[in-house]
C-alpha cells in the first residue's frame, strides 16, 4: 500500500506540474483552461488517492473530495469558457476555427 500510495502521489504531482506548465505555455484563455482543468483534475485525484493509500483513515474524505472534483471541475471550466467567450475575449491567432461563431450567426 505504501508503494502504491507513493507512486500515486508522485504521479499526481507530475500532472500538477504539467498543468502549471500548460498554463504558462498556452496562447489563450481557452487553451489554458483546457490544460489547467484536465491536468489538475487528474493530478489532484491521484494525490488524494495516494494519500488515502498512505493514511487509510482519510480514505472516506479523499473519495468524497475526488467525487466533488469530478463533478465541479467540468462545470466550472465550461462556465468560465462560456463567460470568456461572451465577454469577447478573442481566440489565439493560431486557432483554426471558431465553432460558436457559426452558431451565433445562425441564431
Amino acid at each position: 500500500m505504501t508503494i502504491a500510495g507513493n507512486v500515486l502521489v508522485l504521479l499526481g504531482s507530475a500532472f500538477l506540474v504539467l498543468g502549471g506548465l500548460g498554463l504558462l505555455r498556452m496562447p489563450d484563455v481557452y487553451n489554458r483552461l483546457q490544460a489547467g482543468t484536465k491536468a489538475t483534475t487528474l493530478g489532484a485525484m491521484s494525490v488524494l488517492l495516494g494519500s488515502a493509500f498512505l493514511a487509510p483513515g482519510l480514505a472516506t474524505k479523499a473519495v468524497l473530495v475526488i467525487v466533488f472534483i469530478a463533478l465541479a471541475n467540468p462545470i466550472s471550466s465550461s462556465t468560465i469558457a462560456r463567460s470568456a467567450y461572451k465577454a469577447g475575449i478573442p481566440l489565439a491567432p493560431v486557432s483554426v476555427r471558431d465553432d460558436l461563431k457559426s452558431k451565433e450567426a445562425a441564431e
